[in-house]
């Protein structure tokens, strides 16, 4: 009888046993269901689940006639629900008798053992939850699911048993005991065949790397499947960028040792022959364009050996050129013909036939509170221009740099004709507004909190509006901003600034500064690359409770001026980016005139440039340099008007540091200078991946600061009572270290300076230290 399989379909789960069933009931529903009809249906065992759910599974009703194909094809249904343990069909004269065994319902799932993985992250992967039916199908796919987890975390050796806890009313509690089991390390990288580069230079191109004792702050060294087939990528590549083009991986083999503990990794490879590049040529199917201008752009020689990346660059810059002459969807084919006898290939660049391309439309899709007009103006196309590939990608870059957006797109796609393009921008608007209270400590500023809450895209519009306050123990700083960048929906962007700074240092200087004023600022561009802007200062200044001890410079400083100039400033950008450069070099060159009424006069000028070279992967080599004079216009130039160096302008220095100084008495004051000069240059590294934010920096500072412009006083009958001033052009120099990490809890940055020139009179600080806690 049918029932004789209900104890299979309890060990091998209902899958199985539903073909177990049908070969099972082909063997006896001939003789059981063969003649007469279905008089009555009753259902048997039920306890949750209706009767008339499980009729409703049925292929046969009250009324038909016993069909023993489709009694089988009723049990089969029933099976396949997932509800029933076990199922059971019989017949008792006129009546069908469908007997069935309800899987338990689950009444908690519950994870054990766990340490290296939250119970939520286990929560979220596994499918079973309380009050689902329970199978033990659907349990060995949890258990699968689980043991993937750790496997993606290098934990090949974990254990997950799955127990039932039996409870009334058919219900159970499921509990997954887990075995984490250690690390799954890395034992062991061998090569086989492998003659022109030897094991070890392999494996320095490998992410993957062999455990030891001193990696220990790195993952390296754990197993990883997707980490190998990377490596296995990049070592197929270093044999193609070295001539060995028919390099092959022929098997990739990792062993699990016997305690589960370590895997041996064994890669078999065929290195196969060098090649040198042989004839290169350039192929044009575009009429009235010849080939061979493009030559430039091909940066494989003849003679060479043959490399795959200056193939693959080579295309890239042939796709660029060819999209700057308006080709924009050319197809640039590289053909290779091996000549093993000589050991060269002969490549064949191939450039398909394409009109030359306009722009059709521009897309803008995903803002959904910025409007399209503050992306679009950022676009250096518009519709009906001739396509350009290069002022494509400066668009994407215009528009990441406002800052909005958490990710940007640009990509052109073909349009309604051959010869139009549709220019598609998609967007990821990221949150523009922040109120942020912050607490932390430097060694410029001492203990300090601020506050300030900033819009940078005030109603969806691009506008910043920002208030901001910092209070330490030496200062206090009030500013409100505001900015309109498309004036008049021109680019032309103003904005005003009211602000008020008030600084107490006894440290560093021997009196209290006090300014408060008004900026008014308009900018507009000259050129793709090249801004000027204009602002107006007006603001009041004053210099009071000078210590007695002070210079004699300051005390006759002491009192209120008010200073009323107008300032411009070129600024040419050629940076990939604004926010964090990687390439690229920026000039600026800013004229200050002070003397449009008020009490002060004089000419400020200021000359300072950076270049950025990315060295190697995300490592940034950066050097800035920076003069700057101030020229008298009949008046002295008062010291809070004169430039300062130290600090954050010259590290290994305090601020203020260096420059000339008054010494008399021991009051050594700083007095600013009228000119100066400094350089920085600066290797950036990321520490760990870029989500931690951490930055390692080496750096090297020089600079100089003089002319005060102040004559110290000679007594010519006593020298004793005479000025001890010092004002020497000399140069200052250091060299340091450095650490930055974006944290949970603000940003952090440490530095440590060793001055290598100094003067005996600079005031050094070798360690710079500032956080902060910020709350957004």
């Amino acid at each position: 009888m049918v029932s004789r399989v209900a104890a299979a379909c309890l060990l091998i789960g209902s899958t199985t046993a539903t073909s177990v069933l049908a070969l099972t009931a082909g063997a006896f529903a001939q003789e059981a269901f063969s003649g007469g009809t279905v008089r009555e249906i009753r259902i048997e065992g039920t306890q949750r689940i209706e009767a008339a759910t499980v009729r409703s599974y049925l292929t046969v009703q009250t009324g038909d006639p016993f069909n023993a194909e489709r009694i089988d094809e009723s049990l089969k249904s029933l099976f396949a629900t997932g509800l029933f343990a076990d199922v059971t069909l019989r017949r008792e004269g006129g009546t069908l008798v469908v007997n069935v065994v309800e899987n338990p319902i689950i009444n908690r799932v519950a994870f054990e053992g766990n340490r290296r993985v939250k119970t939520d992250d286990l929560v979220a992967e596994v499918q079973l939850r309380p009050r689902v039916v329970y199978t033990r199908t659907r349990v060995q796919n949890d258990v699968q699911r689980i043991l993937e987890i750790y496997r993606r975390s290098g934990r090949f050796a974990a254990r997950v048993e799955p127990k039932i806890v039996q409870l009334e009313q058919n219900r159970v509690d499921l509990i997954f005991e887990i075995d984490e089991g250690p690390l799954t390390g890395v034992q062991r990288i061998n090569f086989i065949n492998n003659n022109i580069f030897d094991d070890s230079d392999l494996r320095d191109i490998m992410l993957t790397k062999e455990s030891r004792w001193w990696r220990f702050l790195s993952s390296n060294d754990t197993y990883d499947p997707d980490r190998l087939n990377y490596d296995r990528e990049q070592i197929r590549r270093h044999y193609l960028r070295n001539g060995y083009a028919d390099f092959r991986v022929l098997s990739m083999v990792a062993e699990l040792t016997p305690d589960r503990e370590d895997f041996f990794i064994t890669m078999t490879v065929d290195e196969g022959k060098r090649y040198k590049f042989g004839e290169i040529k350039i192929q044009s199917d575009i009429k009235d364009l010849d080939g061979e201008l493009l030559r430039p752009f091909i940066l494989a020689q003849s003679g060479d050996w043959y490399d795959a990346d200056r193939v693959e660059s080579s295309i890239n810059l042939l796709s660029d050129a060819l999209g700057d002459l308006q080709y924009a969807f050319v197809e640039v084919d590289p053909l290779l013909q091996r000549n093993e006898e000589e050991g060269t290939i002969d490549l064949l660049f191939e450039i398909n036939q394409s009109p030359r391309v306009f722009v059709e439309r521009i897309d803008i899709n995903g803002n959904v509170r910025t409007l399209d007009r503050v992306i679009r103006r950022e676009m250096l196309l518009a519709e009906g221009d001739p396509f350009s590939i290069t002022r494509v990608r400066r668009s994407e870059q215009r528009i990441k740099d406002l800052g909005f957006f958490e990710e940007v797109k640009v990509e052109p796609k073909e349009g309604s004709t051959p010869d139009q393009s549709v220019i598609t921008v998609e967007v990821s608007e990221q949150p523009t507004g922040e109120i942020q209270l912050g607490a932390g400590y430097s060694t410029t500023d001492g203990a300090l909190v601020d506050f300030s809450i900033r819009e940078r895209n005030l109603l969806g519009r691009g506008q910043d509006l920002r208030f901001s306050t910092m209070l330490s123990t030496r200062s206090q700083e009030f500013d409100v901003s505001f900015t309109e960048p498309y004036f008049m929906e021109r680019d032309l962007a103003v904005g005003v600034d009211l602000f008020r700074v008030v600084r107490d240092d006894r440290d560093t200087i021997t009196y209290d500064l006090e300014s408060t004023g008004i900026v008014l600022r308009a900018g507009y561009p000259l050129s793709d690359r090249l801004r000027q802007r204009f602002q107006y200062t007006l603001s009041q200044n004053s210099i009071e409770n000078v210590s007695i001890y002070a210079s004699r410079f300051i005390r006759d400083q002491a009192g209120t001026t008010t200073t009323s100039s107008i300032e411009q400033l070129l600024f040419y950008d050629a940076r990939n980016s604004r926010l964090r450069p990687t390439d690229g070099y920026f000039i600026s060159l800013s004229n200050e005139f002070a003397g449009l009424g008020g009490s002060v006069r004089y000419l400020r000028n200021r000359l300072s440039a950076a270049n950025y070279w990315n060295v190697y992967s995300d490592w940034v080599l950066s050097l800035t340099g920076e003069v700057g004079y101030i020229l008298e216009l009949g008046k002295d130039i008062r010291i809070n008007d004169r430039f300062f160096l130290g600090g954050d302008t010259l590290r290994g220095f305090e601020p203020g540091g260096v420059g000339p100084r008054d010494l008399t008495n021991g009051n050594d004051d700083a007095l600013g200078g009228k000119r100066f000069a400094r350089t920085s240059l600066e290797m950036t590294v990321p520490l760990g991946s870029d989500e931690m934010g951490v930055l390692a920096h080496a750096f090297a500072d020089a600079g100089t600061l003089g002319d005060s412009g102040l004559k110290p006083y000679v007594d010519p009958t006593d020298p004793t009572k005479s000025d001890v001033f010092r004002d020497e052009d000399a140069l200052r120099a250091s060299i340091g270290v450095g650490l930055s990490w974006k944290s949970p809890f603000g940003p952090i940055r440490i530095d440590l300076a060793m001055p290598l020139a100094k003067q005996d009179y600079d005031r050094t600080e070798q360690f710079r230290f500032s956080f902060g806690t910020r709350f957004n």
